[in-house]
């Protein structure tokens, strides 16, 4: 026999499913959030203010044509029947769509729920799915007699779905292997649409199998010289694939046991591996996904909301402080000699960027631009991304960001990732031609963060209700603000009529 062997036959045993896929799935079937979580109360309770902002980011979408140029059935005219409906608009689609179209407009400002760790992104994302199959479910559930699903029932896959996509960005980076952050919208969509839909086991496993072969997002439209407006519907799309793979799964459709593991095919394989040299040469044990917590609802409870600026979470802080030293500077600017902005690495490695700006989509994620407009104005609006304010503007903004200086604190890195401090720390300060210069103006945690939950609710409230007065009458926005305050009303209430609530004419 040949010293040398080839191998020209696969082993055909077909595997039991990844074990990653089974705790997904066993967490979404049998965790119990008031019986297991020591901190139930705040995870239900932050669940409703989060449902709550994210609807507010959404209808403040509404009035951008660039974003509602993408809402409405795929085909003109097409009527659904028992439809899920699409907050602040009289649309009444088909699932899928009305995933994408809510997904489309929650993310649109930049302005949602934010989870930074290993990997970074938008957990409230997911209730594109979540909120049009719970409508969609709860209309079909009345028209053959049957009870409605619950507003409880929506709070519920809100909470899973943060910690599912928070839990696996705790230690797992996906950007870092070019793939964007929605391949975890899309993956925690699915087990809870699964869930809404009451499929069995083996359904939710075939359908998270078929959200991990599905091909990945790059984050190719996110990073300069490229960042368009694709990131803003990104997550609507990855949350609406979602539920059409849930759709698929519950019709029969076999599953993929080995979709993450298989030897040269799987996810491992194929997208975790290769384009980073390091993994790719570590058996494939060692380059499985961490697991640094169990699932439970502690993403929830932590979660961070965007209050003040609809602005990439990484520069929050940055803009508070910029706020701060506007009175300061607005006579002066042109006294200015450099500006030090003092940051962390994902920052830098993020949003961090010199030269022109094509877009809004641009210059909302481009730090320097974040605090040149605060530092002019004494805000920071979504407006202010948009073309026709910066043709206006963009002699000084552009003449503040050729002044900047950006500079990693090491310190302030080692906190963004510790998992008792999870910072989001900025410094700035301003340095005049005439040898003075302010303080150093730092802030560590913004006003969305836990620690800052007490100060940050007011404001999240404030956001909310001003949120319903760009759609509805006062009499309206009253009726919304009284039931979503009450926990346990909000809970007991059909999907369906809440939604009712939101739909215009």
């Amino acid at each position: 026999m040949s010293k040398i062997e080839k191998n020209t036959v696969e082993s055909n045993v077909r595997p039991e499913y990844d074990d990653e896929i089974q705790k997904i799935a066993d967490y979404v079937l049998n965790y119990s959030i008031d019986d297991d979580s020591p901190n139930s109360d705040d995870a239900w309770n932050t669940a409703r203010y989060c449902l709550m902002d994210t609807l507010g980011c959404g209808l403040l979408a509404l009035r951008f044509p660039e974003c509602t140029k993408h809402l409405g059935p795929n085909c003109a005219d097409q009527i659904t029947p028992n439809g899920a409906r699409v907050p602040g608009t009289s649309y009444r689609l088909d699932p899928i769509k009305a995933a994408f179209d809510i997904g489309c407009i929650v993310r649109w400002l930049d302005y949602n729920d934010t989870w930074l760790a290993a990997e970074w992104g938008h957990p409230s994302d997911n209730l594109g799915g979540i909120l049009a199959v719970a409508d969609y479910i709860s209309q079909q559930n009345i028209s053959k007699g049957h009870a409605p699903l619950t507003m409880r029932k929506v709070l519920e896959a809100m909470i899973m779905a943060h910690e599912i996509q928070g839990v696996m960005a705790l230690d797992n980076s996906f950007n870092r292997v070019g793939l964007d952050h929605v391949f975890l919208v899309k993956l925690a969509s699915t087990a809870v649409v699964a869930k809404l839909y009451d499929l069995p086991r083996e359904r939710i496993m075939a359908a998270i199998s078929q959200a991990l072969v599905d091909g990945q997002a790059l984050r190719t439209y996110r990073h300069a010289p490229n960042a368009g407006s694709r990131k803003s519907w990104a997550a609507g799309d990855a949350t609406s694939r979602a539920v059409r793979l849930v759709d698929i799964s519950r019709r029969g459709e076999m599953g993929i046991p080995g979709a993450l593991s298989a030897p040269q095919w799987g996810f491992y394989d194929v997208l975790f591996s290769h384009t980073n040299k390091d993994l790719a040469t570590k058996p494939i044990d060692e380059r499985r996904f961490s697991f640094q917590r169990d699932f439970g609802s502690y993403v929830m409870e932590n979660i961070l909301f965007k209050l003040s600026f609809p602005a990439e979470f990484h520069a929050q802080t940055a803009c508070e402080a910029a706020v701060i030293l506007h009175p300061r500077v607005e006579d002066r600017i042109d006294d200015i000699e450099k500006i030090v902005l003092t940051t962390h690495d994902s920052a830098i490695r993020i949003i961090s960027k010199e030269g022109p700006l094509a877009n809004p989509a641009d210059r909302d994620h481009c730090l320097q631009y974040m605090v040149a407009v605060p530092l002019l104005t004494g805000d920071l609006m979504a407006e202010n991304y948009e073309d026709d304010y910066h043709e206006q503007h963009h002699i000084l903004i552009d003449g503040l960001r050729r002044k900047m200086v950006v500079e990693e604190d090491p310190e302030y890195s080692k906190d963004y990732h510790d998992p008792d401090k999870r910072s989001i720390a900025n410094a700035i300060q301003i340095f005049f031609k005439d040898g003075s210069s302010t303080d150093k103006v730092a802030i560590e945690y913004p006003i969305g963060h836990k620690r800052r939950r007490d100060e940050g609710i007011p404001v999240l409230e404030a956001k909310f209700q001003a949120s319903l007065a760009t759609r509805f009458i006062d009499s309206r926005c009253k009726q919304i603000v009284e039931l979503c305050n009450n926990q346990v009303q909000l809970e007991q209430t059909p999907v369906n009529e809440f939604m009712d609530m939101f739909v215009t004419n």
